[in-house]
Formats: C-alpha cells, sequence, structure tokens
C-alpha cells in the first residue's frame, strides 16, 4: 500500500488515477460478442455461456420452479435480512417521487411536467466472486417503485450447477422482478440491448459489471438503448483525523477492498500520527479475512495520502470524486457541506459503508472513476422520464405571439414566425 506524504497539487491528479483498464482497448472484443448476439440472439448467448461461464444451457429463462427451489434454499434469517433491506430501500426511493408544478410563465400560457416510468429495463447482476443479491434490490425496487412495466434481470449461472445463486432468485421474487435470464458478461448486455427470441429488449440497462460490460454498456448506449451510467470497478476514500479509530478504518478499507483485484482505498488525512496504527489494523484484519488474496491485491493500488490542511483534503477529495466518501473526522458535518463531488457520503464513525451497501436505505449503484463530477447514483429519477406539456389560450398567443415572430424572424424560419401569425390572424 502507498504512503504518500504532502504531495503538492501539481501531483495530485496522479494520485487520484484509478487502477481501471481503458475500456476502449476491449471494444474489439465487445463487438465481435454484441454482433453475434444481434444476428444469432439465443443461440449465440448459449454459446458464450458455454465457453465464458463453463456452463451448457438448454433454456435462458429461470423457471418458476426454479425460483421456488430457491425460496425453499435460503436460510430464514436471510430471508428476514434481505425484506428488512427492501423496506427501508422503499422508503428512501419512495420519498423521491416526482411532484410536478403547474407554472403560468405568462398569462394564457401553462407549462408543466410528467414523470412517467421507463416501460421496460434490464438488470444486471454479476455474477463474479460474490453473489450480489442486494444489487437486485438496490435496482428492482426502485424501478417497482417507479411503475416499470417490464423488469427484465440478467445473471450468470454457477458454473458448477448452472443455476443462479438462491438469493440472487429469492431477492429478485420480492423486489418485483417480471423475467430472470441466465446470461453474463457481454452477451447478457446485448441480449438485453437487442432483444432474442426469449429475451425481450430493453429501454434502458442499469447494473456493474466487469471491464467488459461497462465496455458492452458504453458501446450499446450510443444507439441502442439508454445505461445507468459508466460504472466500473469499487472504491473507497476515507478522511479521517487524529479523532478517527483506527481500526473503523481499517474495516472500511478492507471491506472495499475485498470487492475485487481491481477495488481501490484510498485514506486522506491530515494526521500523520494515524498512519501507523492504521497500517497495523489492517494487517491485523487482513489476516483474518477468507478473501485474503482478491484484498491483498486491490491493496498494492490503494493509498495512503497525508495532507498539511483541511482545505486540502476537501480540494483532493472533489477532484478524486470518490465512489463511496466516508468521514471520520471532529466535524465530520462541516466537512460534508463542502462536498461536491462524491458518490454516497457516509458521516460520523458508526456509519460503515457497507451499511449503504445492503441496508440503510441509500443505494449503492453509484458512480466510479471520478464520474461522481457529472453522474448521480441510481435513484427513483433513473428509472423515470420526464415528459412536458404546455397549453397556450388565445390570450396567451396575443401576449406571448410578437416574442416567438420576432426571434423566429432572428433566427430566419419563416414558418415557425408563420405558425403564430396564422393563429394571430385567425383572432
Amino acid at each position: 500500500m502507498e504512503i504518500v506524504k504532502y504531495p503538492s497539487r501539481a501531483e495530485w491528479a496522479a494520485l487520484a488515477k484509478r487502477p481501471a483498464l481503458d475500456v476502449t482497448t476491449l471494444f474489439d472484443t465487445v463487438r465481435t460478442v454484441l454482433e453475434r448476439v444481434r444476428q444469432e440472439g439465443d443461440a449465440a448467448v448459449k454459446a458464450y455461456e458455454e465457453q465464458f461461464d463453463k456452463v451448457v444451457l438448454t433454456d435462458l429463462r429461470v423457471s418458476s420452479e426454479e425460483v421456488a427451489e430457491a425460496d425453499q434454499a435460503v436460510s430464514e434469517e436471510l430471508k428476514r435480512a434481505i425484506q428488512c433491506a427492501k423496506a427501508n430501500i422503499e422508503r428512501f426511493h419512495a420519498a423521491q417521487r416526482f411532484q410536478g408544478v403547474e407554472v403560468e410563465t405568462t398569462p394564457g400560457v401553462r407549462c408543466w411536467q410528467k414523470a412517467m416510468p421507463i416501460e421496460k429495463v434490464g438488470l444486471y447482476i454479476p455474477g463474479g466472486t460474490a453473489p450480489l443479491f442486494s444489487t437486485v434490490l438496490m435496482l428492482a425496487v426502485p424501478a417497482r417503485i417507479a411503475g416499470c412495466r417490464e423488469i427484465v434481470l440478467c445473471t450468470p449461472p454457477d458454473k458448477t450447477t448452472g443455476k443462479v445463486h438462491p438469493a440472487v432468485l429469492y431477492a429478485a421474487k420480492v423486489a418485483g422482478v417480471n423475467k430472470i435470464f441466465k446470461a453474463g458478461g457481454i452477451q447478457a448486455i446485448a441480449a438485453m440491448a437487442y432483444g432474442t427470441e426469449s429475451v425481450p429488449k430493453v429501454y434502458k440497462i442499469f447494473g456493474p459489471g466487469n471491464q467488459y460490460v461497462t465496455a458492452a454498456k458504453q458501446w450499446v448506449s450510443l444507439k441502442e438503448v439508454a445505461i445507468d451510467m459508466p460504472a466500473g470497478p469499487s472504491e473507497v476514500e476515507v478522511v479521517a483525523d487524529q479523532t478517527a479509530n483506527p481500526d473503523f478504518i481499517a474495516a472500511d478499507f478492507l471491506s472495499q477492498a475485498e470487492h475485487g483485484v481491481d477495488s481501490q482505498a484510498m485514506l486522506v488525512t491530515t494526521a500523520e500520527a494515524l498512519i501507523e496504527p492504521v497500517k497495523e489494523a489492517i494487517e491485523r484484519q487482513l489476516a483474518r479475512l477468507p478473501r485474503r488474496e482478491i484484498t491483498e491485491k486491490a491493496l498494492a493500488h490503494s493509498r495512503i495520502v497525508l495532507l498539511r490542511d483541511q482545505q486540502e483534503v476537501v480540494d483532493f477529495t472533489n477532484l478524486y470524486a470518490p465512489e463511496h466518501l466516508i468521514l471520520q473526522t471532529a466535524d465530520y458535518a462541516a466537512i460534508a457541506q463542502q462536498v461536491e463531488n462524491a458518490g454516497s457520503v457516509f458521516m460520523g464513525p458508526y456509519t460503515p459503508e457497507s451499511a449503504g451497501d445492503y441496508a440503510s436505505g441509500t443505494n449503492h449503484t453509484l458512480p466510479t472513476n471520478g464520474y461522481a463530477k457529472a453522474y448521480s447514483g441510481v435513484n427513483l429519477d433513473s428509472f423515470i422520464k420526464k415528459i412536458t406539456f404546455q397549453e397556450i389560450t388565445s390570450e396567451g398567443i396575443r401576449s406571448l405571439g410578437e416574442t416567438i415572430r420576432t426571434m423566429a424572424e432572428g433566427e430566419q424560419l419563416e414558418a415557425h414566425r408563420n405558425a403564430v401569425t396564422v393563429r394571430l390572424n385567425a383572432l
């Protein structure tokens, strides 16, 4: 783990770089898979499942019998935890419902917006090294609240059983997913973007994934389908001062690093005396982790950055624009007020990032790799489109007509001008 003390501002950009691969280098591979799925449909998806996921499938769709079987396989304790998390996610996202306001911009001119759900959405749930049933809740629950009519889920099956993890299927059932398919990677994104004999074409695709999934989502978003955001490997920044508990910091560091070998954790502090205790706590806790090998690889490109003062901490944080930002300082509320770029902020010593990942209610599908400068995390609006309406009375066209005519004439668009003129002449 790299330790950088008092870097100059000129060095900050290099320190803020992630270990992520440039996905444009994957586009040749991605295009090949996408095009084959577009041309061959289910047959191509099954062929790629055999090639990449090492599973021979007769049907892509998960049957109702498999869902019922999964229900029996999930422990009652885990079911209660999923239900609790679902309730909190529902509560938080339901509060985001759009309240349209009608505005009279000029006498006789009324304008308003109406929120409508995206009719068909696709959710991608990675398989990889962990069954991310929590991501099912984070995507399907707000989709259902928004009113999406068709919620399609794709996830890779287990290499041994050829089935989807029971907890993923249980979460999908309780969250309201309509159709579940055994498909991972590029082929899953292609199936949802283009549609196959089994998998419906959707209008927007959500969900995290590896570099190939990210590249595929970006490619299909050019003309086929909308996507949530360009999400890559997960990351966390912990801001801490001398009052912080080193064990808490180490735990947050490791909880992020265990996501994958390309994850990144960052500690930013002005307290040099904190560095050694944190390093020691990381080593102690790391020794007890079952995913130690993965976590160690992530730690290899993680950093501790020692800065001069709080203003540098705030400025560096806004440059880094972390997916997850944890504030463990005495004045965490004051620092939070100055945060401009972050996916999700965790305030105070008793707010671990794990809470947002699972059950506090906020969404954990967040912008990574600095995209928090321009993107929001997934929220209820992500599943909604807004349509604008306007109604103009005869009084309205009289009062606004000359403004429209003058502007149309200024742009040399005579037909635009005439559309107002004929109405004024009719009054």
